[in-house]
């Protein structure tokens, strides 16, 4: 079970933060971590590339991406009833499944067109499906915030396997229902808002929460490798 660390719980959302990259400067100041050996950020694109930067700068540690995509709902796109990952895996939030009652040849159907999706990203962004090299790392997951919960939780349970030395949840807002879902998946969970009461929504608290175009996290990701290596 995790050890959680929470700076302020909140009763509803409010503009935290300019944008993405805000987020993640103040997480990263929260964290409080200087440079790490054998450390490693992977954010969950797309958002969690932008959150993720200024923690990789701080630590002075690769940036990478693990491809992880939510199964939307038909009519409510934003919201999810469960995950993907880059290795075909899938996660279902059998509850909402059984209060929704959506037929199974149309989870099927979404199921696949995530597929398809989740290849596509891991090919576009690290020119490969295979997973990156984790193995007895510190692993720092990030996100732009959790809402369900089920997109870090198949992606923890994907990094899990890969066997790091350890494993750390770092978001800038996330709902309390949402906290105990990942809970068991970490060794350390960083948060700068938990928001109690509902509705929630991760971008309330963003003033600029635009849809990433792929160039965006291309860009962050080459830069955050130059600036590690020294390389042009």
């Amino acid at each position: 079970m995790a050890v959680l660390n929470v700076k302020k719980r909140v009763y509803k959302a409010f503009p935290a933060f300019d944008d993405r990259l805000e987020a993640g400067r103040k997480l990263t100041e929260y964290l409080g971590r200087g440079p790490q050996a054998r450390t490693l950020v992977l954010g969950l694109p797309r958002g969690g590339v932008p959150v993720g930067w200024p923690l990789a700068q701080a630590m002075e540690a690769p940036l990478d991406i693990v491809v992880v995509r939510k199964l939307p709902l038909p009519r409510n796109p934003e919201a999810g009833f469960g995950a993907v990952t880059v290795d075909g895996s899938r996660f279902l939030n059998e509850a909402m499944l059984e209060y929704l009652a959506l037929p199974a040849t149309l989870i099927e159907s979404i199921t696949e067109q995530v597929r398809r999706e989740v290849q596509r990203r891991a090919i576009e962004y690290r020119g490969t499906d295979k997973l990156p090299e984790v193995e007895g790392m510190d692993v720092y997951l990030v996100d732009d915030g959790l809402a369900t919960g089920y997109t870090m939780l198949a992606a923890a349970t994907l990094v899990r396997k890969l066997q790091p030395r350890s494993l750390t949840l770092c978001v800038p807002v996330s709902p309390w229902d949402s906290v105990g879902t990942v809970l068991p998946y970490f060794d350390e969970i960083y948060i700068l808002f938990v928001q109690e009461r509902t509705p929630f929504a991760v971008a309330s608290f963003y003033r600029d929460f635009h849809d990433m175009a792929d160039e965006e996290v291309l860009r962050m990701l080459r830069q955050s490798k130059t600036a590690l290596t020294g390389s042009a």
